[in-house]
Protein backbone atom coordinates (compact mmCIF):
# COMPACT_ATOMS: atom_id res chain seq x y z
CA UNK A 1 0.00 0.00 0.00
CA UNK A 2 2.90 2.34 0.62
CA UNK A 3 3.87 2.12 -3.05
CA UNK A 4 0.30 2.98 -4.07
CA UNK A 5 0.24 6.03 -1.79
CA UNK A 6 3.65 7.15 -3.06
CA UNK A 7 2.42 6.83 -6.64
CA UNK A 8 -0.70 8.89 -5.94
CA UNK A 9 1.34 11.62 -4.25
CA UNK A 10 4.01 11.71 -6.95
CA UNK A 11 1.46 11.82 -9.78
CA UNK A 12 -0.47 14.61 -8.05
CA UNK A 13 2.76 16.60 -7.67
CA UNK A 14 3.77 15.91 -11.27
CA UNK A 15 0.54 17.43 -12.62
CA UNK A 16 0.00 20.17 -9.99
CA UNK A 17 1.68 23.52 -10.37
CA UNK A 18 2.04 23.59 -14.12
CA UNK A 19 -0.55 26.37 -13.90
CA UNK A 20 -0.94 28.36 -10.68
CA UNK A 21 -0.22 26.80 -7.31
CA UNK A 22 2.13 23.82 -7.04
CA UNK A 23 -0.05 22.36 -4.29
CA UNK A 24 -3.33 22.21 -6.24
CA UNK A 25 -4.69 20.92 -9.53
CA UNK A 26 -6.39 23.34 -11.89
CA UNK A 27 -9.24 22.06 -14.06
CA UNK A 28 -6.86 21.57 -17.00
CA UNK A 29 -4.22 19.85 -14.86
CA UNK A 30 -6.89 17.56 -13.39
CA UNK A 31 -8.21 16.70 -16.85
CA UNK A 32 -4.69 15.91 -18.12
CA UNK A 33 -4.07 13.70 -15.08
CA UNK A 34 -7.33 11.80 -15.68
CA UNK A 35 -6.62 11.29 -19.38
CA UNK A 36 -3.04 10.19 -18.74
CA UNK A 37 -3.31 8.19 -15.53
CA UNK A 38 -6.92 6.94 -15.34
CA UNK A 39 -8.01 6.25 -18.94
CA UNK A 40 -9.93 3.09 -18.05
CA UNK A 41 -11.67 4.59 -15.02
CA UNK A 42 -12.53 7.93 -16.64
CA UNK A 43 -13.40 7.15 -20.25
CA UNK A 44 -15.17 10.52 -20.67
CA UNK A 45 -12.24 12.62 -19.40
CA UNK A 46 -11.98 14.38 -22.77
CA UNK A 47 -15.43 15.92 -22.24
CA UNK A 48 -14.84 19.37 -20.71
CA UNK A 49 -18.47 19.54 -19.48
CA UNK A 50 -18.00 16.31 -17.53
CA UNK A 51 -14.74 17.60 -16.05
CA UNK A 52 -16.35 20.92 -15.06
CA UNK A 53 -19.18 19.08 -13.29
CA UNK A 54 -16.74 16.73 -11.58
CA UNK A 55 -14.55 19.64 -10.45
CA UNK A 56 -17.64 21.39 -9.08
CA UNK A 57 -18.57 18.38 -6.98
CA UNK A 58 -15.02 17.77 -5.71
CA UNK A 59 -13.93 21.37 -5.06
CA UNK A 60 -15.33 21.63 -1.52
CA UNK A 61 -13.75 25.02 -0.76
CA UNK A 62 -14.85 26.47 -4.13
CA UNK A 63 -11.43 27.89 -4.98
CA UNK A 64 -11.52 26.51 -8.53
CA UNK A 65 -8.73 24.02 -7.89
CA UNK A 66 -8.34 20.65 -6.21
CA UNK A 67 -6.21 20.30 -3.10
CA UNK A 68 -4.53 16.97 -2.45
CA UNK A 69 -7.25 16.14 0.10
CA UNK A 70 -10.00 16.84 -2.44
CA UNK A 71 -8.12 14.70 -4.99
CA UNK A 72 -7.60 11.93 -2.43
CA UNK A 73 -11.34 11.86 -1.69
CA UNK A 74 -12.01 11.54 -5.43
CA UNK A 75 -9.63 8.56 -5.65
CA UNK A 76 -11.50 6.93 -2.75
CA UNK A 77 -14.85 7.48 -4.48
CA UNK A 78 -13.48 6.11 -7.74
CA UNK A 79 -12.08 3.00 -6.06
CA UNK A 80 -15.40 2.50 -4.28
CA UNK A 81 -17.43 2.69 -7.48
CA UNK A 82 -15.17 0.58 -9.64
CA UNK A 83 -14.62 -2.19 -7.14
CA UNK A 84 -18.20 -2.75 -6.03
CA UNK A 85 -17.96 -1.33 -2.52
CA UNK A 86 -20.78 1.14 -3.14
CA UNK A 87 -23.42 -1.58 -3.55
Amino acid sequence: MEAAINTLVSQFKAFAGKEGSSSTLSKDEFQKLLISQLPNYMKNANDSTVIAQLMGSLDKDSDGELSFLEFWQFIGQLANQHNGFDK
